[in-house]
């Protein structure tokens, strides 16, 4: 089953909002990527929210868009900012990154973005959303994964073990 980021704004509106206003709050974030011996590899990375979608956009034969072309699978996390504390929390998008060829989307992307071609573009695909932030004393953790409502975790300081509740 595929989900896209507009698969996931439909979905839940109120969660994707605060996932993309977390991710647009700073421009430089961490990707993880699958070297070719299996081995995670994180790069930096700018994500962009366009036309609906999240693209992964980076430079030609980067080492991180060759993990993607070879196997898709992707984490990206936030920055998470120069404070101790996260008052917005904490967020990771993870999925499969589908390389983008043609020209138009290409062009279209590049003249939104303001980089010039060429480079490797990626629309992603989405797995799972994970939110986690305080609450009081509590650690709130929010998880979606495509076709299920979210799911949330909450965990008290000294508290075993963590409870859940729906949505």
């Amino acid at each position: 089953m595929t989900f896209t980021w507009s698969d996931f704004r439909s979905a839940e509106p109120d969660f994707a909002d605060t996932v993309r206003q977390r991710f647009q709050k700073y421009p430089h974030h961490v990707l993880a990527t699958l070297r070719k011996d299996g081995s995670p590899r994180v790069s930096g990375l700018e994500v962009s929210f366009l036309f609906g979608e999240l693209w992964l956009g980076m430079m030609p034969n980067s080492l991180k868009a060759r993990d993607l072309l070879r196997d898709p699978r992707f984490n990206v996390q936030a920055n998470p900012g120069s404070g101790k504390e996260l008052a917005d929390g904490d967020v990771r998008i993870g999925g499969r990154a589908v390389v983008v060829t043609d020209e138009s989307s290409l062009a279209r992307i590049s003249g939104e973005v303001g980089v010039p071609l060429p480079f490797h573009l990626f629309r992603a695909e989405l797995s799972e959303v994970v939110w986690t932030g305080l609450d009081g004393e509590e650690m709130v953790v929010r998880i979606w994964h495509p076709g299920r409502p979210p799911r949330t975790v909450r965990r008290g300081a000294g508290e075993e073990p963590p409870r859940e509740e729906a949505g």
